[in-house]
């Protein structure tokens, strides 16, 4: 083939002319994939959020009630320990 490259993607025709469009448009799948439609939908229950985060609201009640009883310095210690030993 004499033609170079660059004259073959000149001549070739732009593939948005090929898509549909107006109220019957689907999902052109080639391109974008397939949709997942759990990451589609909202929660199911109002309770749902809150269970998802149960560890961290847990570790904030825990903090929260450490901190008055006995005082600012045992939940930052606590904090502190954690943040060492994930490092490890």
């Amino acid at each position: 083939n004499s033609r170079g490259a660059a004259s073959l993607l000149k001549d070739s025709i732009p593939i948005t002319e090929f898509s549909a469009s107006g109220p019957f448009e689907g999902q052109d799948l080639l391109r974008r994939g397939f949709t997942s439609v759990k990451n589609e939908l909202l929660p199911s229950h109002p309770l749902e959020l809150s269970e998802k985060n149960f560890q961290l609201n847990q570790d904030k009640t825990n903090f929260a009630t450490l901190r008055n009883i006995q005082g600012l310095h045992a939940p930052l210690k606590l904090q502190m320990e954690f943040r060492a030993v994930k490092q490890v």
